[in-house]
C-alpha cells in the first residue's frame, strides 16, 4: 500500500476537504486526487465520495481509516528509530492543567532551543506501552501501582513529590482552619469524579483513604476542574483535593480555600519514565533540568504509599575514560 497515498486519505478525512488536504500536504489538488484514486484501485473499493461541502467518507472509507492511522504512526516511528532527532521531544504529561504540565512548561522556558509535542495519555499502561514502542519519548507517572511492574529498559527517577492541600468551600467546617491533619480527614467527603480505577491516581487515593479514612467519593460525571470547584464553593461538606501546583483560576465569589494538610503532609510522588535507549536529543535535557530542579519535599513527616516509594534513579551510566598509558 502507498503511504503516500494513505496519508492524502488522512488528510482528506481530516480536513473534509480534497483542496485543504493538498495545501496542508503542499500537493496539487490533481495529485491529491490521483493518488486517492490509486488508493482506491488497488483496494478495489471506494473510499471518498465528494460533495457540495467537500469530501465524505464511504462505509468502506470509515473501516480504513483507523488502520490508516496507524499504519502512518508505525512509519513514523520507524523514522524517529533512526532520525530521533528529526521531531520535537515528545512527552506525556497526564493532564495539561496538571503539575506535569506545568514542569514541562517551565523547561520549554528554560530550553527554547527544544522543539516540543506536548501529549496526554490516561493511564500508566498506555504510557509504558507507548514508551516502549516509541510513540512518546517521557511521561510523568507515579510508579509503581500494585500488581505491575515496569518492563526492562524503561528508566526512572523521581522529578516532583507534589503535596496536597484540601480545597473547601467558605462554608466547609475546614474553611478558617490554618492547617488540617491527615487524621482529621477521617469521615468527610472527598469529592473526586475523575478519579477512574484501573489509574494509578485511583491506587494513590485508596490508599490514603484505607490510611486516613477519609471517604473518597467518585460518583457521578467527570465535568471538568470548573463544575467540581463549582460544587465545592456552594457545599459545607463536600471538599477535595488540589496542590498550589495545579493551574487553576475560579470566580472570587467562590472565595475557596487551599488549606495545608500535615502530620503528616500526603505527597504524590511524580517520575519521569523514559527508554533507555532513546536517543533524542532533547530527551537528556529535559531529564536533567528536572532533577536540577526537583523542589525541596514539604518540611516534616510525608506520607505515600509504600509501592509508590520514590526508586533509585535509574540513569544509563555514563561511559569511563580510558586510563592514560
Amino acid at each position: 500500500m502507498d503511504l503516500k497515498a494513505v496519508r492524502a486519505f488522512v488528510a482528506i478525512a481530516d480536513s473534509g476537504q480534497f483542496q485543504k488536504a493538498a495545501v496542508d500536504l503542499a500537493l496539487t489538488q490533481q495529485a491529491v486526487s490521483k493518488r486517492i484514486a490509486a488508493l482506491e484501485k488497488d483496494l478495489g473499493v471506494r473510499l471518498l465520495v465528494r460533495t457540495p461541502r467537500g469530501a465524505e467518507l464511504t462505509i468502506d472509507g470509515q473501516a480504513l481509516l483507523p488502520h490508516a492511522r496507524v499504519l502512518l504512526r508505525a512509519e513514523e516511528r520507524a523514522t524517529a528509530a533512526v532520525r530521533p532527532g528529526d521531531r520535537a521531544l515528545r512527552v506525556d504529561v497526564v493532564g495539561r492543567r496538571a503539575a506535569t504540565g506545568g514542569l514541562v512548561q517551565h523547561f520549554h522556558r528554560a530550553h527554547p532551543e527544544t522543539a516540543l509535542d506536548v501529549v496526554t495519555l490516561f493511564d500508566v499502561e498506555t504510557a509504558v506501552t507507548a514508551l516502549r514502542d516509541g510513540a512518546v519519548d517521557a511521561t510523568f507517572r507515579a510508579v509503581t501501582m500494585p500488581g505491575q511492574r515496569l518492563p526492562d529498559g524503561i528508566a526512572v527517577t523521581p522529578v516532583l513529590d507534589e503535596p496536597l492541600r484540601l480545597c473547601v468551600g467558605p462554608g466547609h467546617p475546614f474553611a478558617r482552619a490554618d492547617r488540617v491533619t491527615t487524621a482529621q480527614l477521617a469521615g468527610h467527603r472527598i469529592w473526586m469524579p475523575g478519579n477512574v480505577p484501573g489509574t494509578e491516581w485511583h491506587a494513590y487515593y485508596e490508599e490514603l483513604a484505607a490510611a486516613f479514612g477519609p471517604a473518597i467519593d467518585t460518583i457521578g460525571p467527570n465535568f471538568g476542574l470548573e463544575a467540581l470547584l463549582d460544587t465545592i464553593a456552594g457545599s459545607p461538606t463536600v471538599a477535595t483535593f488540589l496542590s498550589e501546583r495545579t493551574p487553576h483560576v475560579w470566580p472570587a465569589a467562590h472565595d475557596l480555600r487551599l488549606v495545608p494538610l500535615v502530620d503528616p503532609v500526603p505527597v504524590y510522588p511524580h517520575s519521569l519514565l523514559w527508554r533507555t535507549d532513546n536517543p533524542h536529543p532533547g530527551l537528556t535535557a529535559l531529564r536533567d533540568y528536572l532533577v536540577a530542579t526537583r523542589p525541596r519535599p514539604p518540611e516534616g513527616a510525608t506520607w505515600r504509599p509504600a509501592w509508590a516509594e520514590p526508586p533509585p534513579a535509574r540513569v544509563p551510566p555514563t561511559r569511563a575514560a580510558s586510563p592514560s598509558g
